[in-house]
């Protein structure tokens, strides 16, 4: 299986979208269970429906934000696209040290899932 990350212009991104499969097929063909693929995604399009359920651990945070600013995020977040919208349940520490170093993208794996898949995370 082969990995790859998309870099996006940091400035002037308006309209967004990804297309992309594990098994080089055209966007909307193929099976629904191809491998992940490591995209670069708006942090605001990734959605944390999870996000209010615990704190973070500051000084976690503080030291990933030192990690990325020196040599960057080395593991992506795990993120769930279910017809489109992608959506975050890992990853808690990452995500915020983005946030909080105003960086506008992060490096995700992405899986493909259906919507009982994601009824299944948010049990």
């Amino acid at each position: 299986m082969a990995n790859f990350v998309l870099q996006l212009p940091t400035s002037n991104l308006r309209n967004f979208s990804i297309h992309a499969s594990s098994n080089g097929a055209p966007p909307g063909t193929g099976s629904q269970n191809g491998g992940p693929v490591v995209l670069e995604l708006p942090l605001d399009k990734i959605r944390r429906p999870l996000m209010r359920t615990r704190a973070n651990d500051p000084n976690k945070v503080q030291d990933l934000m030192d990690s990325i600013r020196e040599i960057g995020l080395q593991v992506p977040i795990d993120v769930l696209e279910v017809d489109g919208v992608y959506y975050g349940f890992s990853g808690c520490h990452r995500y915020e040290a983005h946030q909080r170093l105003g960086l506008p993208t992060i490096r995700c794996k992405v899986r493909r899932g259906t919507k009982e898949t994601l009824r299944h995370h948010l049990r």
